[in-house]
């Protein structure tokens, strides 16, 4: 299938049915994240968000990696006096003045489409928080989650200490992040990070399989089902109760409720629209 135009190469963009792949291109750098294919790819996360047509996206590397994080070279190169280090905002890695609104972890974090991280290679610092931010983590064989961001005096700028201790407990997430280790797939696997591990060469597919089956469902389900776990995080039980009571009157009063039901009558697939 033909790749939607982005506006940068950096960030390739396809459409299969309901199921859009967003993949970061710049396999020569390990996909680090420039700024051109951070703006692509905090537009391209909004459109599939609001696109109706869409109902599940997967969010991949190619070649070798998933994500090596921001692109470093030239904020090191202005730090250490071959760059104006005045002029970190005009940088490759860091597009003009961004809020955290735009910043593609936070978009991921908020979108109420479910994503999916099919993790081919090393996802460090920027791309670890990527793919914590993904709904879904598939690895490939090669997977990786590179910790090291205190190896460099630095910390996971967009989430990854709000994530990470949410998803496999604090104690492990302190070990993994204070002693800068790098999981690979099998470890990622056992601590809860992936959701699965397959051959490198069934990665895509696996992750095409999990999304395609995720959009037969309603989407007005599913993305409630996400909005409501995310929520939740936030709410004591009583009030995540009532708000989902509250979601649940509209979905019960929407054409996909009947459709399941007569779906389930009559012993057939059901064909959700979405409304």
């Amino acid at each position: 299938m033909a790749m939607t135009p982005t506006g940068t190469d950096e960030l390739l963009m396809e459409q299969d049915g309901h199921v859009v792949t967003l993949t970061l291109n710049r396999p020569e750098r390990l996909n680090a994240i420039s700024g051109p294919m951070m703006a692509a790819l905090a537009d391209k996360l909004r459109e599939a968000n609001r696109d109706p047509e869409v109902r599940a996206v997967i969010l991949t590397g190619s070649g070798r990696g998933f994500c090596s994080g921001l692109d470093l070279q030239v904020q090191a190169a202005q730090r250490m006096g071959n760059g104006d280090a005045n002029a970190a905002d005009e940088s490759p890695a860091r597009p003009a003045i961004w809020s955290i609104q735009d910043a593609p972890p936070v978009i991921l974090w908020n979108m109420d489409k479910p994503v999916i991280a099919a993790v081919n290679g090393p996802a460090a610092g920027y791309g670890m928080d990527l793919a914590l931010a993904s709904d879904m983590r598939i690895g490939g064989q090669n997977g990786k989650m590179a910790a090291v961001v205190v190896r460099r005096n630095l910390l996971p700028e967009s989430g990854g200490t709000w994530l990470l201790p949410r998803l496999i407990g604090w104690g492990k997430a302190a070990e993994i992040f204070m002693r800068g280790q790098t999981l690979n797939a099998e470890q990622c696997l056992d601590v809860g990070i992936f959701n699965a591990v397959v051959p490198d060469d069934q990665l895509l597919d696996e992750a095409r399989k999990w999304a395609h089956e995720i959009a037969a469902n309603a989407p007005m389900a599913v993305q409630t089902v996400k909005r409501m776990m995310r929520m939740g995080l936030d709410e004591s039980y009583e009030t995540a109760f009532d708000h989902l009571m509250s979601h649940l009157m509209r979905l019960m009063n929407a054409e996909d409720f009947r459709e399941g039901l007569s779906a389930f009558v009559d012993r057939r697939d059901p064909a959700f629209k979405g409304r």
